[in-house]
């Protein structure tokens, strides 16, 4: 009879990963949320997810896994807060209008203000298209929507943005 062999947890891949990439995901989480206190736990649950993504399967761990990891905790938490906002209140939103992109430059801070002050869906909306860079496709995976109710996301998530941002920028 033959011994049993231990084979080594595959989370150890991430454990010596952590102390590098955890200022990269931390800074990822932060510069597209704006609250310390959510990019905490976002990196945490980012952690938390890829260990346990690594004992389902051969992940291939590296920061750039991680950061991916984070987008989808990111994406998972404006769906959670997006839901939770429907249930508070009843929105009437009015038909989606067409407008056209707006080519004025923006005052950085007063933006990341201004996106802060949005909707949950147009808040995850903007930042995975123009923050993260995703096409309307990849946005539409991330937030579990149609292609064309992404873009008629993003046309009200624009108009949105545009208004808000002018009214803060008079005052």
């Amino acid at each position: 009879m033959s011994e049993p062999r231990v084979r080594p947890d595959p989370a150890f891949a991430v454990l010596d990963l952590y102390e590098s990439a955890l200022p990269e995901v931390y800074g990822y989480l932060l510069s597209r949320c704006g609250n310390r206190t959510l990019a905490e736990e976002l990196t945490s649950e980012t952690f938390l997810g890829a260990v346990s993504a690594c004992r389902k399967s051969a992940a291939p761990v590296s920061v750039a896994w991680l950061i991916g990891v984070a987008r989808h905790k990111l994406a998972d938490h404006w769906r959670r807060r997006e839901r939770e906002e429907r249930g508070l209140r009843l929105v009437h939103e009015s038909e989606p209008e067409t407008v056209d992109p707006w080519d004025g430059e923006l005052d950085a801070i007063l933006a990341r203000e201004v996106l802060g002050s949005l909707g949950a869906h147009h808040q995850a909306a903007l930042t995975l298209r123009y923050v993260d860079g995703l096409g309307v496709p990849e946005v539409a995976a991330h937030l579990d929507r149609t292609v064309h109710a992404t873009e008629a996301l993003l046309v009200r998530a624009r108009a949105a943005f545009r208004k808000a941002y002018q009214e803060k920028g008079e005052q």
